[in-house]
């Protein structure tokens, strides 16, 4: 890949990033209503929380968030050899 079409592909794998990140986020939002919780996620921090509830919820989220962002860099670099001939990177 030429430097000139990295360049370009930067901003918008940036882009395609942010927009991974708030899919992941609603994604996540409603596997953890659909798994009988409510609303409020358990944060780190929560004092009132438990192990038992901020682990696991982390791990899911995790989870989704690794699974959302390689299908979304997979993608994106099909989508520029497509567009350009080269894998990007």
């Amino acid at each position: 890949m030429t430097m000139a079409a990295k360049m370009l592909y930067r901003p918008v794998g940036i882009l395609v990033g942010m927009a991974g990140g708030a899919l992941a986020s609603a994604v996540f939002r409603k596997v953890w209503k659909a798994t009988g919780h409510d609303n409020d996620v358990p944060q780190p921090m929560d004092e009132h929380r438990t192990w038992r509830e901020v682990l696991p919820a982390a791990a899911l989220q995790g989870a989704i968030f690794a699974l959302v962002k390689a299908a979304v860099d997979r993608g994106g670099a099909t989508g520029v050899r497509r567009l350009t001939g080269t894998w990007p990177g």
